[in-house]
């Protein structure tokens, strides 16, 4: 089996337990040449990138993204929210969880054929990918499950990726999913392994690790990625990073989110992520896992059209399009276009079309 980017899939080891071969000097991370793929990253050399002088950072990761990327095409990925409100984790950042005031639930689940009537339109609006959330702690069985599948089948029949993100799974259900055509499953490690007590309780971090694991073992193709702004540190962030850059092979697709602080969740009060420290943590991923498709995510919204490309500069070849995600606000399709436009960018669907 080989992902999306045409690489060899193994199964990953638990990242935790991975054993690092001696660290390499920066300055031997990329050139213009060659791109180089490590699975051997130290927490060290990985904060020592994401704190270079910024115009430095851009280059190694300019460097790395027009060797790994030609064409410089960018994909856009729909996102629906199929089950929404009323999750038992108690995730500090989020406002459909039951623990916090903020929880959204009350909305119907939606059936199979309005979710697919939202997936053609995303198609038809030029979406490549389109992603459906459950606000679960883990997959439902019985009808639930069965109306995932459907609804899965219906997205690949459109001629579009297919991703879901419905908490922890078993072989089982992963199985089932890749059965019926499941592109990727969605499953974020949030933070790093030292800060993630302070954010989550009610799921372990190995939890994550092993339900990433199942999705590799039935030859899903892996999103995963976290979340800056959450009190961390620098170290924190390199951590995370370490975690994703250390697995093997890397995830296909690494969503990078800054937080949205929303009324109702414990981390209402934080301040707004600098721009610019969302453009160090993309083109840091992008040295890091040069054939992922990393995907600028949640926040965006946040972000001025000079921010925006700069992430695109810095190696961000996949955003989330339409104008809302599973609860937050996105840009709306016209203003991506413009982006895009302005950036001098394609879009993977103009490809495939």
């Amino acid at each position: 089996m080989t992902s999306l980017r045409g690489q060899p899939v193994h199964p990953i080891p638990s990242a935790l337990a991975l054993t690092l071969s001696p660290t390499r000097p920066v300055t031997a991370i990329a050139s213009a040449d060659a791109v180089v793929v490590r699975h051997d990253w130290s927490n060290a050399e990985i904060q020592a990138l994401l704190e270079l002088p910024l115009v430095d950072l851009l280059w190694r990761a300019q460097a790395v993204h027009r060797q790994a990327n030609p064409g410089y095409r960018v994909q856009l990925a729909s996102l629906l929210s199929v089950k929404t409100g009323g999750c038992e984790e108690d995730c500090a950042y989020c406002p459909q969880s039951m623990h916090h005031s903020s929880d959204v639930s009350g909305r119907p689940e939606l059936e199979v054929e309005p979710v697919l009537a939202r997936a053609r339109a995303a198609r038809d609006a030029g979406a490549h990918r389109f992603c459906m959330g459950w606000a679960w702690r883990e997959i439902r069985e019985g009808a639930p499950f069965e109306a995932m599948l459907a609804m899965v089948r219906g997205v690949r029949e459109l001629g579009l990726e297919a991703c879901v993100t419905a908490g922890m799974l078993t072989d089982s259900q992963a199985e089932r999913l890749a059965e019926a055509g499941l592109t990727a499953y969605n499953h974020n490690l949030d933070t790093s392994p030292e800060h993630y007590e302070h954010i989550i309780s009610t799921r372990t971090y190995q939890e994550r690790l092993e339900t990433l694991q199942r999705v590799r073992g039935a030859g899903i193709t892996m999103c995963c990625g976290g979340i800056i702004g959450m009190g961390e540190s620098m170290t924190d962030r390199a951590s995370l990073l370490q975690v994703l850059a250390t697995m093997e092979p890397h995830p296909e697709s690494v969503p990078i989110n800054a937080l949205v602080a929303v009324e109702g969740t414990p981390l209402q009060e934080q301040p707004p992520v600098d721009p610019l420290e969302l453009v160090r943590m993309v083109a840091t991923a992008r040295i890091l896992m040069p054939h992922s498709r990393v995907r600028l995510s949640a926040g965006r919204e946040g972000l001025n059209r000079e921010a925006q490309i700069l992430c695109l500069l810095a190696g961000a070849d996949s955003i989330f399009y339409g104008d809302t995600l599973l609860t937050t606000g996105n840009p709306d399709v016209a203003a991506d276009r413009e982006l895009l436009a302005a950036a001098g960018v394609t879009a993977w669907r103009e490809v495939l079309d």
